[in-house]
C-alpha cells in the first residue's frame, strides 16, 4: 500500500518536539507500506531525505509561532499549494494520511479526493476553530463563518477521523454524526523516555541542586499557561522550601515568562534552551514531577499533550493545571496533583506533603510508568492505526481504549 502522510510540521526525535507522525510513518513502513511524507522547513528549497525508511519531502515554507496571525494563515496556505504541486509529481498513492493542525491541510486531503478519486484519513489533534474562536484569535464574523463550513465538510467527505482524545472525539461526533471515528491519542515513547535516578553529573549539566524539583518541557506559548508556575515557585520562596522549578523550551510568552520570574526573585526558577526527546528525558530525571499546563479555555480540554506522555513514560508524578481527560487520568490512576490556579495555597500544601513522603512519591511515579507501558506505548497506536488503515489485513480493533481509563 502507497500513503501520502501529509504534516506540515514533521519533526524526528533528534530535531525534538512532537515526534507523533515520524513513529507512525515509521511503524507503517515496518509493516509493508510505502510512506511519502510531505512537510515543510524554513529553508528557500525543497529537499527529500529518506528518515528510516520514510521518503521525506521537505518544502520551503516558513513558518515560526512568533509569526502574527495573517502571516500565519498565509504559510497555511502556501504550504496547501506546495503541497498539491509536490503530489501531482509523486506516484498516486493508495490513501492519503493527513494530519491537522492546521485545519487548511484538511483541503489538500478534499483537493486528492475531487481531483485524484483518493480517499483520506483525517488526523485531529486540536479542535480548529474552535480553539482559535474560543482564544480570540478568530474573531471576524465571516471567517469563522467559512472556517466553521470548512471543518464540517472535511469530517464529511474524510474516510475516517482519528482524534487524539475523548474529547475531541465527542465534539466531532456531535458535529458529523456519520463520521467514523477511532481515537488514538499521543503516545508514550517507552525506549526513549525512561525512569533514571538523580546524578550528579546530568544536575551539574543543568545547573539543578538535588532538590524537589518540578520541570516542564514543550512549548511556551500563550494557550501553555506556564506562568502559572511561577505563581507556585513565588509560593515556594514565600514559605522557605527548598523546591526547584525548572523550564525547558521555546514560543512567543518565554520573555516575558523570564522577565517575570526576574521580578519576582525567583532564584528557585531555572530556564533552559528547547532540548530533542534525549535532552527532555535528561531533564525529566533531574525532575520529581512533570508540569502539565493549558490555558483554562474550555476547547483546551480535550488536547493530548506530548509532555504528557514523555512524562508517562520517564516515570514522573504529574502536576496538572487544569480539567479534562488527562485530569481525569491522573484523578483515575492516583498519577499525581490537581494545581488550579485559584487554589494555590490549598493544594501548595499537599505538594509539601508529598514532597515529604518519599514513599507516595515514588508510588505516583511508578504507576505513570505502569500506564505508559500498558496502554499508551507507541507499539499499541501503531497497532491502532494499522487496524484503522486496514482491518481486514492487520485485524478490527473496536474499543476507544482510553474511555476504558477516564470512564
Amino acid at each position: 500500500m502507497r500513503i501520502i502522510y501529509v504534516h506540515q510540521y514533521f519533526v524526528t526525535p533528534q530535531e525534538g518536539g512532537a515526534t507523533r507522525s515520524y513513529h507512525l510513518a515509521k511503524g507503517m513502513v515496518q509493516h509493508g507500506m510505502e510512506v511519502d511524507m510531505i512537510t515543510s522547513h524554513n529553508k528557500g528549497y525543497y529537499d527529500l531525505r529518506i528518515i528510516d525508511g520514510i521518503r521525506v519531502h521537505y518544502l520551503p515554507v516558513s513558518y515560526r509561532q512568533q509569526f502574527g496571525f495573517f502571516k500565519r494563515i498565509l504559510a497555511f496556505f502556501l504550504f496547501v499549494n506546495a503541497t498539491k504541486k509536490c503530489i501531482r509529481k509523486l506516484q498516486r498513492p493508495d490513501l492519503f494520511y493527513i494530519t491537522s493542525t492546521p485545519l487548511t491541510t484538511g483541503l489538500i486531503g478534499l483537493w486528492a479526493k475531487r481531483k485524484l478519486a483518493t480517499p483520506f484519513i483525517f488526523e485531529v489533534r486540536d479542535l480548529w476553530p474552535e480553539a482559535p474562536i474560543q482564544l480570540g484569535v478568530l474573531n471576524a464574523r465571516l471567517l469563522k463563518k467559512a472556517a466553521l463550513h470548512l471543518e464540517h465538510k472535511i469530517y464529511r467527505h474524510a474516510l475516517k477521523i482519528i482524534a487524539l482524545s475523548p474529547g475531541i472525539a465527542e465534539s466531532i461526533r456531535k458535529k458529523s454524526p456519520s463520521s467514523n471515528i477511532s481515537i488514538i491519542s499521543n503516545f508514550a515513547d517507552i525506549d526513549t523516555f525512561f525512569p533514571m535516578e538523580k546524578n550528579s553529573s546530568t544536575l551539574q549539566k543543568f545547573g539543578l541542586k538535588k532538590t524537589f524539583t518540578i520541570a516542564y518541557a514543550g512549548a511556551v506559548g500563550k494557550v501553555n499557561a506556564v506562568e502559572e508556575m511561577l505563581e507556585i515557585g513565588k509560593m515556594a520562596k514565600d514559605r522557605q522550601k527548598d523546591f526547584q522549578f525548572v523550564v525547558m523550551g521555546e514560543g512567543s510568552e518565554l520573555p516575558t515568562l523570564k522577565e517575570k520570574s526576574k521580578k519576582l526573585g525567583l532564584t528557585n526558577f531555572v530556564f533552559l534552551p528547547f532540548g530533542n526527546k534525549k535532552q527532555v528525558n535528561d531533564l525529566l530525571s533531574c525532575a520529581d514531577m512533570a508540569f502539565i499546563s493549558f490555558s483554562h479555555f474550555p476547547v483546551l480540554k480535550t488536547n493530548s499533550p506530548n509532555k504528557f506522555f514523555d512524562a508517562l513514560a520517564a516515570g514522573k508524578a504529574i502536576l496538572v493545571n487544569h480539567k479534562g481527560w488527562v485530569h481525569d487520568l491522573v484523578k483515575a490512576e492516583n498519577l499525581g496533583i490537581y494545581f488550579p490556579p485559584h487554589k494555590i495555597s490549598e493544594n501548595f500544601d499537599k505538594l509539601v506533603q508529598l514532597s515529604e513522603n518519599r514513599e507516595a512519591l515514588q508510588s505516583m511515579q511508578s504507576r505513570s510508568r505502569n500506564l505508559a507501558q500498558r496502554y499508551f506505548s507507541k507499539e499499541t497506536a501503531i497497532k491502532r492505526l494499522l487496524s484503522v488503515i486496514d482491518e481486514k489485513h492487520y485485524g478490527k480493533i473496536t474499543d476507544d481504549g482510553v474511555y476504558i481509563l477516564t470512564a
